[in-house]
């Protein structure tokens, strides 16, 4: 039996049908909702992990099969181990290959917790290694596809990790009249963490030059870790 067989196997054992209708409540799987048609297993995240921890070594070619499977936790298995692979690697060349890989199914990546979990520790991480790179976040964020969009701002939580936000509020700019409820929850967040990780002073700068066109939800996200007279300022502005 192959190592893919086993793990198609070990999840569909522990499937629970109560939390799958759960899962698919919360992450809005209903017809015109952002996860139309994501089909859920009811795995909860700590099991998914454990799990992957044993299939660190499946080839991309089994990766690939995860990721075209219908039932999310299949693609979340899949890119646990693909984040495993990536900062395991050495060699430049192969995160290069696997981000290549990564950017080949960003249609797979197809829900936010599928986003948030992987694209800065996969892109973001590899765009800082190769700065020559970066143009990719222009093009994700200026995408037709919501994920897309979505990989492009969460990616810069790679570098506001590290100290440097000229990526976050170059993406948050360029997203600021998006009208989907999930993007303006990921540039505020991003905004957010620029006041915490970086400095105030840059978020307070982006704001006194962009709030009045940030949508509710956005800015609200961004001005959260402000003082109260702060918060009223930017949201009366």
């Amino acid at each position: 039996m192959s190592d893919l067989t086993r793990l198609v196997k070990e999840l569909k054992s522990q499937a629970n049908a109560q939390q799958a209708l759960n899962l698919q409540r919360f992450f809005k799987t209903g017809p015109g909702q952002y996860g139309a048609g994501d089909v859920f297993l009811g795995l909860k995240v700590p099991l998914q992990r454990e799990i992957a921890r044993r299939y660190m070594e499946l080839d991309l070619k089994g990766i690939q099969t995860l990721l075209n499977s219908k039932f999310h936790e299949f693609r979340l298995v899949a890119l646990l181990i693909l984040i495993e692979q990536y900062q395991r690697a050495t060699d430049l060349k192969i995160k290069g290959r696997l981000v290549d890989f990564y950017l080949q199914n960003t249609r797979r990546i197809n829900n936010w917790d599928l986003v948030d979990l992987s694209v800065y520790k996969i892109l973001g991480d590899y765009l800082w290694l190769v700065p020559n790179k970066k143009p990719l976040l222009l093009k994700l964020a200026a995408s037709a596809n919501l994920w897309e969009r979505r990989l492009a701002m969460i990616a810069t939580y790679a570098f506001i990790q590290k100290g440097r936000s000229t990526e976050a509020l170059q993406i948050a700019k360029q997203l600021l009249n998006d009208e989907h409820d999930l993007i303006q929850k990921a540039v505020g967040w991003m905004l957010r963490e620029v006041g915490k990780r970086v400095a105030e002073k840059k978020l307070l700068t982006f704001l006194n030059q962009h709030a009045h066109r940030l949508p509710r939800t956005a800015l609200r996200y961004a001005i959260e870790r402000l003082n109260p007279e702060q918060r009223n300022y930017y949201l009366n502005k």
